[in-house]
């Protein structure tokens, strides 16, 4: 005999197809659909097909956008001489945030895996090559993530990319602001140690 009625339970195994979304969570989640009112449950339904219908990915930079270019590549004070590679849309956030970076960017979609099938065929590495060949790029700077793929992505970007005379750089990594060196491990410290600085 199932625990929920039918509608409710299709509603929780939808909810734990979502990332990060466990058996409670989804139920939670289920339930305050449950109690809101039409109207609200109305809005969020919209709210997704909105989402599915109306974004897309930027023709230049793989960004996800609503328009043929996303808010970056449409502003004209942006710095085209610079292009800020990240593995997904959602890394843009955090450097944008900042309010330090002025440049492009360029979603690969994804990192170089082997034991996940991924190679960079299957990333939008192509794109990059088509920016930079239209002339006017000075730097690349590699913002992948700091695991074995983001590494294996950044090292295979640079020995692509340095032959064609770019000036490749990548973000520096270390042990992050207010933390104690006692709490942090050898592959943080030793990371620093190399990204170490001039005073």
């Amino acid at each position: 005999m199932p625990d929920f009625a039918a509608p409710l339970q299709r509603l929780i195994d939808e909810f734990r197809r979502l990332p990060g979304v466990g058996q409670k969570s989804a139920q939670r989640l289920a339930f305050h659909v449950l109690r809101t009112s039409r109207d609200d449950a109305a809005r969020l339904a919209a709210a997704l097909l909105d989402v599915k219908d109306h974004l897309g990915i930027c023709a230049e930079c793989n960004n996800i956008s609503d328009a043929e270019l996303c808010p970056y590549c449409r502003d004209a004070h942006r710095d085209r001489s610079k292009i800020c590679v990240v593995e997904e849309p959602h890394n843009i956030l955090p450097i944008e945030t900042t309010r330090t970076f002025e440049g492009l960017y360029h979603v690969l979609h994804g990192a170089i895996s082997p034991l996940r099938g991924i190679g960079p065929e299957q990333l939008k590495i192509k794109g990059l090559l088509d920016r930079i060949a239209q002339g006017g790029t000075q730097e690349i700077i590699l913002a992948t993530n700091p695991t074995v793929e983001g590494e294996a992505t950044a090292v295979y970007l640079s020995r692509l990319l340095k032959p064609l005379g770019m000036k490749v750089t990548r973000i520096a990594m270390g042990i992050p602001v207010g933390s104690d060196l006692e709490f942090s491990d050898e592959v943080t410290i030793s990371k620093s140690l190399e990204n170490r600085r001039e005073m």
